[in-house]
């Protein structure tokens, strides 16, 4: 396929997804209530004759376009989700949406970029069924609920699309996902080969003790002492037992819990936090000592420690395939140019992509969205109020996962013949 035709093509729907992606941020949706963003999507894939399947995985749509010519299968995924976040930003199409979340009224912002993913999907799809009968194989558009966790007992996101089949019927040969990066530069492309992003799992340690007075503590056993302990203790599982010129490993306690005044030792204690890792192995060790950590040093103080990990959240590494990612460089260099792609350092942030990646071969890479002349130490982080994105690059977005799907479609037929 012609490298102009392609381009001009891009260039044709870049602007609608500009307005997509500014009207999907002024309406913004929570994980598992997507509900007018998967409208949205699914409209626009009928329209280009694509096949539609809607309410995958609660809000999920999945679009399968087949091409002219037999061929492998791509999936390329898009996720739909927002936070509960109140926006700061001052622009014409920023969000006044407020939603339930966890029991609670909710400002909600798109403060990660995802309603840029799905717009930059929404303009793959528009050029590739363009170029349906030169097309050798299917592309299967995968637009995902419930990244960033679904809420309070309920399940979703990657995991359960894969559940529901998403990577069947037809089988994918391989999948290829971006993300927004708020502080690299516009028009660049960042991913490396193996752990790109971290697998993430929650834990929760409740410690029990024996309640008495706070004059008299020889009388029971304080579990606030004990999970001081547990604490420090649970810093040395990275520090001191991890290889870390291997990899990096993070594990956190984000909130602790326990007691009602100054003068009683509570029977209970309760803390919750987060474990990342880029290995595997590595995951599994940590789990491991989190719960030797926290079960020995409660008993040495006559207290006994639950401890429960993962407990809501548990996202493998997200990880390229590195054949797949070498052979699959030279087209996100056409794409960009050969200088503005760029490997970088793993990160300990995590993303459901992984369960898609652990299953078939899997590309994900970063996609600048930082102007230029704003210092990367002053762009706001996602997740934030002050999230922001320059729209310049979405077209970069949409010229990548297209390059990525054609010449992948190509070089896969092109062996089998």
């Amino acid at each position: 396929l012609s490298g102009a035709v392609v381009e001009a093509l891009v260039a044709a729907v870049e602007p609608r997804v500009v307005e997509w992606r500014r009207d999907i941020h002024r309406h913004p949706e929570l994980g598992n209530r997507e509900v007018r963003t998967a409208a949205k999507v699914a409209e626009h894939l009928r329209a280009l004759g694509i096949e539609v399947e809607t309410e995958v995985a609660h809000t999920g749509v999945v679009g399968l376009l087949r091409g002219g010519r037999p061929g492998p299968v791509v999936a390329l995924r898009a996720d739909m989700d927002a936070l509960p976040v109140t926006e700061r930003v001052d622009v014409p199409f920023a969000s006044r949406a407020t939603a339930e979340y966890n029991g609670e009224t909710v400002g909600v912002m798109h403060a990660c970029g995802h309603d840029a993913h799905v717009a930059i999907l929404m303009g793959v799809a528009e050029v590739l069924a363009a170029l349906r009968d030169e097309l050798p194989g299917t592309v299967k558009f995968v637009f995902q609920p419930a990244e960033e966790g679904p809420p309070e007992g309920e399940e979703g996101g990657a995991e359960l699309m894969v559940a529901e089949g998403v990577l069947a019927d037809p089988a994918v040969d391989a999948v290829f996902g971006l993300h927004m990066a708020a502080d690299r530069d516009v028009g660049t492309i960042w991913t490396r080969p193996g752990g790109l992003m971290a697998s993430a799992d929650d834990f929760r340690i409740v410690v029990h003790g024996k309640q008495t007075h706070g004059s008299r503590p020889w009388a029971g056993v304080d579990p606030i002492v004990a999970s001081a302990l547990i604490v420090n203790g649970l810093q040395t599982i990275v520090s001191r037992q991890m290889e870390l010129t291997e990899n990096p490993a993070v594990v956190t306690v984000g909130k602790i819990e326990g007691g009602v005044r100054s003068n009683i030792i509570p029977e209970r204690v309760e803390m919750v936090g987060t474990v990342r890792a880029l290995d595997e192995a590595m995951r599994e060790k940590i789990h491991r000592r989190v719960r030797e950590v926290a079960t020995t040093i409660a008993a040495s103080m006559g207290a006994t420690a639950e401890v429960t990990i993962p407990l809501t959240t548990a996202y493998p590494v997200t990880a390229n395939d590195p054949a797949l990612l070498a052979r699959m460089t030279p087209s996100l260099e056409a794409a960009a140019g050969a200088g503005n792609v760029r490997t970088m350092n793993p990160i300990t942030g995590a993303e459901d992509f992984s369960f898609y990646a652990r299953e078939v071969p899997g590309l994900f890479f970063f996609l600048g969205g930082k102007p230029l002349d704003v210092p990367a130490a002053e762009a706001a982080p996602h997740h934030t109020p002050d999230f922001f994105l320059d729209e310049s690059g979405f077209g970069l977005g949409v010229r990548a996962l297209v390059r990525l799907t054609l010449d992948y479609l190509e070089g896969e037929t092109a062996a089998g013949t």
